[in-house]
């Protein structure tokens, strides 16, 4: 990796996983790193951790809650730096039982993109303030899976966890090729990448809501992440490949270069239907603009 020193950074998640991994390896490359955190204590903890293994780095602690559009305004409003170089969306939950966030959201939807988005649109004046500002926008492997069903986003009809999962990371893809295409027609010179993080050790279908399924589900579940994912470390290398690597093109999706895009170092995957898919794309980016109250204001730059 590149010196990172004099880049700003924003990682969603960082209390631990990959956006630990993620926020610890740029702290310890000279970025001035946010660990934005929805549980403050884990927050405090993954900070003198990082602190710990990075010794000088620069870190600070910010609360953020992507179940809850109020706190991600309230981050938004608190930003206080003159711009923002990097934004890592990492946060989310996966395959958790029916839920709704604060404001009625089905839970994987609601975080994982339409808290994406509403953070990433607050976030664009100090990113647009960056002169080659970047989002990396954490999508996951099984999107690949997905029947995208426009009409069920918020389980309007019926909730499986599964299906839910996969439909909120196959958004993560179209918002991150959208708002490329969307930058690119306004003359702006920000990278918009999505990332998968292959088969990876994390708590994300232990911890949280998952806790609570039961004896049976966690004692098998911890088993087969153990055994059978990559280590934690792994899993953060196509989101540190998207956010530092000097090349990569805006638009593209890092996914790991083995079969089912399991295992393996960090490889552009140009052939994934959502990334061509620029109907669908558009149409959830005016849902998605519709249920937060969030709109972008890339205006187009002079000539």
């Amino acid at each position: 990796m590149t010196d990172q020193s004099g880049r700003i950074v924003v990682v969603t998640g960082a209390n631990s996983g990959i956006g630990y991994v993620t926020a610890r390896e740029l702290a310890r490359r000279g970025a001035h790193v946010i660990l934005a955190c929805r549980d403050r204590e884990r927050g405090r903890q993954a900070l003198d951790r990082l602190r710990t293994e990075a010794p000088g780095a620069r870190a600070e602690l910010r609360a953020l809650d992507l179940a809850d559009l109020a706190s991600i305004r309230a981050f938004g409003a608190a930003w206080d730096h003159d711009r923002l170089d990097l934004l890592v969306n990492n946060a989310g939950v996966a395959m958790v039982p029916f839920a709704r966030t604060a404001d009625g959201f089905e839970s994987q939807f609601g975080i994982n993109h339409l808290g994406t988005f509403a953070l990433t649109g607050l976030l664009m004046p100090a990113l647009l303030a960056a002169p080659g500002p970047r989002v990396v926008t954490v999508s996951s492997e099984g999107q690949r899976f997905a029947r995208f069903d426009l009409n069920n986003l918020n389980a309007e009809r019926r909730y499986r966890a599964l299906f839910a999962y996969v439909q909120s990371k196959r958004a993560n893809l179209y918002f991150a090729v959208e708002l490329q295409r969307r930058v690119d027609a306004a003359g702006h010179p920000l990278r918009s990448i999505a990332v998968a993080p292959g088969l990876t050790r994390t708590n994300v279908l232990t911890g949280g809501a998952n806790s609570t399924r039961g004896t049976l589900y966690n004692t098998l579940t911890r088993l087969l992440v153990r055994y059978a994912f990559r280590p934690t470390a792994e899993g953060a290398k196509t989101s540190l490949y998207a956010a530092t690597v000097p090349d990569v093109p805006g638009g593209s999706y890092i996914a790991p270069s083995g079969p089912f895009q399991l295992r393996g170092e960090p490889a552009r995957r140009d052939h994934e239907p959502a990334i061509h898919d620029t109907a669908t794309a558009h149409r959830l980016w005016q849902l998605s603009e519709q249920l937060t109250g969030v709109r972008y204001r890339l205006s187009k730059m002079a000539a």
